[in-house]
């Protein structure tokens, strides 16, 4: 099946720094894009991003840095990116990597049938959701 509809990250100048953590973070992450702005002559200047995508476990991701005249506003625990871990020793590493500089709203705990879950802000705002169901 292609996947047809992908989470579009978007960042205030750190979606390269971004990216090179996820690749250590999140289990099968490989760097699949990353085109940075041209300077006027066309050249690749700049550290920001303007198209930028990896896979992470098969799924998709997308990046971009915002314009700095036009921020990008915060991400929202509204929505999460949710990663479903192959066995515990997976979550384990997903979990302390994610929330290493960042926060815990939950867990890691079981739910119902889930082994473990929690929700984890990383260290650039993005809510993740890791599960070992």
């Amino acid at each position: 099946m292609t996947q047809s509809m992908a989470p579009f990250l978007t960042f205030n100048g750190q979606a390269a720094e971004a990216m090179a953590f996820y690749t250590e973070a999140l289990p099968d992450a490989v760097v699949t894009m990353q085109v940075p702005y041209p300077s006027a002559e066309g050249e690749s200047t700049s550290d920001l991003i303007m198209y930028g995508a990896m896979t992470v476990k098969g799924s998709e991701l997308k990046f971009l840095d915002m314009d700095p005249a036009h921020p990008a506003p915060a991400f929202a625990w509204s929505t999460s990116l949710y990663v479903a871990c192959d066995d515990e020793a997976e979550f384990d590493a997903m979990f302390a990597a994610l929330s290493a500089e960042g926060s815990v709203m939950m867990g890691p705990e079981s739910v119902g049938q889930i082994r473990k879950c929690a929700w984890v802000v990383d260290r650039y705002g993005v809510v993740w959701q890791p599960v070992w169901e």
